[in-house]
């Protein structure tokens, strides 16, 4: 220090620093050593580093982790008294359309009288970024004010040199990095305080803290960018109150150990991963996106990757592979402003990211391009890379890569004056031509006059060539074929030509004058109303040109006499001879909607072969058996369709029933009896699928008669269910 003591004597005292203490950030990075404002004595301090990322995770400048949701743009960084007058902002919206969860739209970034928005279009997948001044794309890279943005691919690059602050915002999220030596005790907003104290990080307005940070980001809505009003906060929240409870955590995407695994250990005694492996399995029970787990494990190598460690992680898993196109290979740490023509070994960025980066011994053409090059030279107007000097032909023009320009410059191409002479062979003339030797360039030929022959004619006719009187070149007239054309489609004299609207066409001999073509004579429909017997004529779709003959009724024939029945009606016939085989009962029945004809044939029959204590008795009315009167209570089996309603079963089915051989039953259903004492004694219910009118498919239950014996029944109770409509009554 010096002292001035009088007449220009001064003294020269020496300045004593403090003793250098070590010192540990809460924030988990390493101490940085700067000096004090006389730029004498060093001492240890804690940059401010503050970052978001996934379903709104936040980091404070302190190291203080905590995840809030909303929706609106808040203040995440303003001075508490100005002093470089530098403010950042965040533009969050709900992006789940499951989860009630938020994700930043855009990072702002406020600074010397210029506004800067670093914005991502796609919330859900690969990033699609770009940067705005004033509602304008910014072309990267870009510097004015103080400020400069690049692009690493992965995420936006905003530095300010002066004060060095370094933000990035990408797919993932956000980070701010500001040195103590500028902000220190001296920031506010949802980044906290930057004091290397926890304690004070969730700050609201005017200095109040309050227990939880989810709770102190309501409080800090902007009012000053993007003329948004964000629904205001509820009074004052008191502090000291019941914090919230929290709830058991649901089972953790299985990515989220490897924060925890050798894969980042070297890492661990550097910066713990629990708040990010936090933030991952918070993320694992909210969000419908699986892939947004990536978000940690990006977030937590790039925090590492600060600290000097790379790690390769994303080869572990398979929701976060990064695709590189063929001239680029990725890199986790590589540098942000990689080298490029326009500069080379120029790089003041020393800030690492990932991303796709060119090939060993190649370099980026310039930083707008993102073509990679072996040499540095031009790129010409289809984004191909030339050398310098290099002289190549494009779009008919001669080009040069000028050194000096650093760009291509070109002129027309000189084409060789290719002259046949005169043409001597009449009605030959020349005329230009492309050189097929060289397509830029056209030559001079001997040609004939003639125009070029169209050969094309319509459906229906034929290219003839013929030379017009007093006229030397051909020319091609279309000729009728002598055929009909309907459709586009030619049609032979005396064929019928498909056509709708009910009408019958077909190709005649007549031509028609104007076309020269056949024409096409049409007439109604006549439709055949006349039917066979048992069937009726029935139009069922007025849309329909004619009907159709639909069975109605069953015919048989009976001793020479045809027997018209109607659908499920029953005729009994005089049977035949009983030593004969012929028909004795028919019934028409509807079967699946198809009416048919069924028959009852008898079998032979010897009276001699009855037993003794028998009786000769037809039990269907037609034929006869052999019944005994003292075991007469029998199960009774016949073959027939079960039916229900207007529900038919699609075969035969055989249905039993008790029934006394000697006595007369009008009537039988499939499972009854009728009043007497030969009742079912043991059944079982069956079931069976009925095919209806209307084409549906039921299922009908119905009973099963497996064992019949006499015993006491009540007639007043039971026969008034035991009777079969008409159409299922038979004679025993």
């Amino acid at each position: 220090m010096a002292r001035c003591i009088k007449d220009n004597i001064i003294e020269i005292i020496p300045f004593e620093c403090p003793p250098l203490q070590n010192i540990t950030c809460e924030n988990g990075k390493k101490p940085v050593l700067v000096y004090d404002e006389h730029h004498c004595c060093p001492y240890y301090t804690c940059d401010c580093f503050c970052e978001g990322w996934g379903d709104s995770h936040y980091i404070t400048f302190d190291g203080h982790f905590y995840s809030y949701q909303g929706n609106c743009t808040y203040i995440l960084l303003e001075e508490i008294r100005p002093q470089y007058h530098l403010k950042i902002y965040i533009d969050r919206v709900y992006c789940d359309l499951v989860e009630h969860v938020s994700c930043p739209r855009s990072v702002i970034v406020s600074y010397n009288n210029l506004n800067i928005t670093l914005m991502n279009l796609n919330h859900i997948g690969d990033a699609d970024l770009e940067a705005v001044v004033d509602n304008v794309k910014l072309k990267l890279p870009y510097a004015h004010n103080g400020m400069r943005v690049i692009s690493s691919g992965q995420d936006l690059l905003l530095s300010i040199p002066d004060l060095s602050v370094n933000i990035s915002f990408g797919a993932t999220g956000f980070g701010i990095n500001l040195p103590f030596q500028h902000f220190g005790n001296n920031t506010q907003g949802h980044c906290g305080t930057c004091n290397n104290n926890k304690a004070d990080d969730c700050m609201i307005p005017g200095g109040i803290l309050v227990d939880d940070c989810a709770v102190m980001g309501d409080y800090w809505p902007a009012s000053d960018v993007n003329s948004e009003i964000c629904t205001p906060p509820p009074a004052l929240p008191t502090v000291g109150g019941i914090s919230k409870p929290t709830s058991k955590p649901c089972q953790a995407h299985s990515y989220c150990n490897l924060l925890k695994s050798k894969l980042f250990e070297a890492c661990h005694s550097h910066l713990s991963p629990e708040n990010f492996f936090l933030g991952c399995e918070y993320d694992s029970c909210h969000e419908s996106n699986p892939a947004l787990v990536c978000t940690s494990l990006q977030s937590y190598a790039r925090a590492c990757s600060q600290l000097g460690i790379c790690i390769h992680w994303r080869n572990y898993t398979n929701l976060c592979n990064i695709e590189c196109s063929a001239d680029k290979v990725y890199n986790a740490c590589g540098p942000a402003e990689p080298p490029s023509c326009d500069l080379p070994d120029h790089n003041t960025n020393t800030v690492t990211t990932e991303g796709c980066f060119c090939l060993e011994g190649t370099l980026l053409f310039n930083k707008e391009s993102g073509v990679c090059v072996n040499k540095c030279g031009c790129l010409d107007a289809s984004g191909m890379p030339r050398k310098f000097d290099e002289v190549f032909e494009y779009n008919c023009e001669e080009c040069i890569c000028d050194k000096a320009r650093k760009s291509v410059i070109c002129k027309p191409k000189k084409c060789s004056n290719v002259n046949p002479g005169i043409c001597t062979e009449p009605e030959f003339v020349l005329v230009n031509v492309t050189n097929p030797s060289d397509p830029c360039c056209s030559k001079q030929v001997c040609s004939n006059m003639c125009p070029p022959l169209d050969k094309k004619c319509g459906v229906g006719y034929v290219p003839v060539l013929k030379v017009p009187y007093g006229k030397c070149c051909p020319e091609i007239k279309c000729e009728s074929k002598k055929v009909c054309v309907h459709n586009n489609t030619e049609h032979e004299p005396g064929t019928n030509i498909p056509v709708t609207d009910c009408q019958e066409c077909s190709c005649t001999s007549d031509v028609d004058p104007e076309t020269q073509l056949l024409k096409v004579k049409c007439g109604s429909v006549q439709c055949n109303e006349k039917c066979d017997s048992g069937y009726e004529y029935i139009k069922k779709n007025l849309d329909d040109c004619c009907g159709k003959c639909v069975q109605t009724h069953c015919t048989v024939n009976f001793n020479g006499v045809n027997h018209t029945l109607k659908v499920r009606s029953k005729a009994t016939l005089l049977p035949a001879p009983i030593a004969s085989l012929e028909v004795c009962q028919h019934e028409a029945s509807l079967h699946i909607g198809r009416p048919e004809l069924e028959s009852r044939v008898c079998p032979p029959f010897n009276i001699s072969n009855c037993k003794p204590g028998t009786v000769q008795q037809s039990p269907d009315g037609c034929c006869p058996v052999c019944v005994d009167q003292i075991k007469g209570c029998q199960v009774q089996t016949v073959r027939d369709y079960i039916k229900h309603k207007d529900c038919q079963s699609e075969e035969k089915l055989n249905l039993t029933f008790c029934i006394h051989t000697y006595s007369v039953m009008k009537t039988y259903t499939a499972g009854m009896s009728s009043c007497t004492c030969c009742q079912a004694t043991r059944s079982s219910n069956r079931t069976v699928s009925l095919g209806c009118l209307n084409s549906d498919i039921v299922t009908h239950t119905y009973v099963y008669v497996e064992e019949c014996a006499c015993s006491r029944t009540n007639c007043h109770e039971m026969g008034k269910n035991h009777t079969l409509p008409e159409d299922r009554q038979i004679s025993t």
